[in-house]
Order: structure tokens, then sequence, then C-alpha cells
């Protein structure tokens, strides 16, 4: 097969110093957010102008726009929720969430509700496990899923409050991790506890961070990083310096 030499439009960003190649298989890409009560006001704001201007880039990126799919996890508003572009999804809704990269539209987001973060992570791996089966049964290959797991507090019960629950999928996690099912980055931003960032390492040891402010545009911009670096089939270094790079970034957005 003769391989598209063409180089590949990338993400404006402070990771395009990584080349990489395009390449024709799929990569699920789940963004799990928090959409609690605490992130009213500036930080929901900042998050839906991030995903508005990523879904730009991932138009534009020549590599990605046709090889990753997208798909939305929300916990705040309404419990736990799942996204096809800007459609939310019934419960039990036999549809998949994930939209190819280049018919991407991202949600408008509220902020309202309590943290159902367990619930939420567990969801973001069953649609990612779901997405793996639909593609082997269509006959086509896919790269390591990634899920980005972004909130500013503690995991929470239905009632709001604080749980201990999130105990339960850290061993799941930490299997599915070693077995290379999918990549988890855990980030924490605005004013998450260190109790909150103690969760956060227990879930991604080592793609885990705590910002300052809201730095919602470089977090994506990391992620087409890391889904380019997927592509090319880059080591865990790569993954390392591009995760790196990211948390020493300046906030887009202080709190």
């Amino acid at each position: 097969m003769r391989h598209n030499r063409a180089r590949a439009r990338t993400v404006r960003t402070e990771y395009a110093d990584i080349e990489f190649e395009n390449n024709a298989q799929r990569l699920p890409l789940v963004l799990c957010l928090d959409t609690s009560s605490s992130m009213s006001g500036p930080p929901i704001q900042t998050l839906n102008e991030a995903l508005r201007e990523w879904a730009r880039e991932l138009h534009d990126d020549v590599s990605l726009s046709h090889s990753v799919d997208v798909a939305v996890v929300t916990f705040g508003q309404q419990g736990v929720s799942t996204w096809q572009g800007s459609r939310q999804l019934p419960p039990q809704s036999p549809d998949s969430p994930f939209v190819p990269a280049h018919a991407f539209r991202p949600p408008l987001l509220f902020a309202e509700g309590v943290t159902l973060m367990t619930e939420a992570l567990e969801l973001a791996m069953w649609i990612v496990s779901a997405r793996k089966t639909e593609l082997r049964r269509s006959g086509l290959q896919y790269y390591r899923p990634q899920i980005c797991l972004v909130t500013d507090g503690l995991p929470t019960d239905g009632t709001g409050h604080p749980t201990d629950n999130w105990k339960r999928v850290v061993p799941v996690l930490a299997a599915e991790q070693q077995a290379r099912h999918f990549r988890l980055y855990a980030i924490g931003v605005g004013g998450i506890t260190p109790r909150g960032e103690e969760v956060l390492q227990a879930f991604a040891p080592k793609f885990n961070a705590r910002l300052n402010g809201f730095p919602f545009r470089q977090l994506l911009q990391m992620m087409s990083a890391s889904a380019t670096a997927e592509q090319k089939g880059a080591g865990d270094e790569v993954f390392e310096k591009i995760f790196s790079q990211f948390k020493t970034q300046r906030p887009a957005w202080e709190s």
C-alpha cells in the first residue's frame, strides 16, 4: 500500500514539534467532563469556547479529521449523560455517541448538579469497549483509545455528598491500562483540593495533573497531540513528553 507522504496540517499547539504521518485507522477519543454546579460561570463558558475552537481545529487537521472518533460524557446536570456531537442521547440509547472528528459539533454545556465522577468514568470505559467491538465487527482496525477525565471536585453520590465509591474502579482502571486497552488522562482544574488530586492520581498514576485555573484550550490541544502520537505508534516517552509540556503551560484563564 502506498503511503500518503503529504504532510498533514497540525493543530496550532506547543506540541507541534512532534510530527507524525497520516493513517486511516480509527482512534476513539472520549471527553469525560465535569458539568456540576461548581463549574458554573466562567469555567463552563471557557470550556464551551474551548470545545468550539477544538472542533474547528479537528476539522482542519488532515491527519485527525478522518481517523479520530469523538464522544462526550458529562456528569452534573441530569446525572451522567452521553452526547453524539451536539445531541444528548437518551438513557439506554442504542446509538453510538462517537462522531467522526471531521463532523464533530460540540454540545453546549451547562453547569448544574452533583459530581457523579465514578459513574461517568465507568460509562466512558463501557462506550470505549462497545466502540472497539463495533469496529472489529466491521473489520476495521483501531489505535489505543483515549479517555480524558476533567473535574474540579471530588466524587459525590446522587445527593451531592462526598463518597468513596470511586475506589471500586481503581483496580479495573489499573488492569485496563496495564493491558493497554486505553490511555487515561485525569485532570484536576480550578480549585480542586489535594484530596481530589489523590483521586486522580489513583485513577491515572502516570497521566494526572492538578492545574490552576481552567486551561481547557491547552488541554484539548494536548489531546490532539496525543492522538497524533498514537497514530504513529509512539513510545511511552513521547506521551510523557507531551503531557509534561502540557502541565507546564500557562493557564488560559485564572480563577
